[in-house]
């Protein structure tokens, strides 16, 4: 699975598309102070219980990492992520 990213000065989104279109992503937006807030999370629902989102979060971790942003997990399935998983706080608002 390709994970791809798109974003602007405002926000961005890392996707998965097949043939049939986009069928995973995750998006967040951009704030001052170099924090991105991850507003949504969603995986067509055949597809669900894969760790497929997972690993849409896992990604965004990592692009903050490289880029020295903190993220603010607003959308419930991140923050619930967030929590069991104690190898985020480094990247956490």
């Amino acid at each position: 699975m390709d994970i791809q990213h798109r974003e602007n000065d405002s926000r961005g989104m890392f996707f998965i598309k097949d043939e049939k279109g986009i069928f995973a992503e995750l998006t967040y937006q951009k704030k001052s102070g170099d924090i991105i807030v991850i507003d949504h999370t969603e995986v067509r629902p055949e597809l669900e219980g894969q760790g497929i989102a997972t690993r849409l979060l896992e990604h965004s971790v990592a692009f903050a990492r490289e880029n020295n942003y903190k993220i603010e997990p607003l959308c419930p399935f991140a923050e619930v992520q967030f929590d069991r998983n104690k190898s985020y706080s480094d990247v956490r608002a």
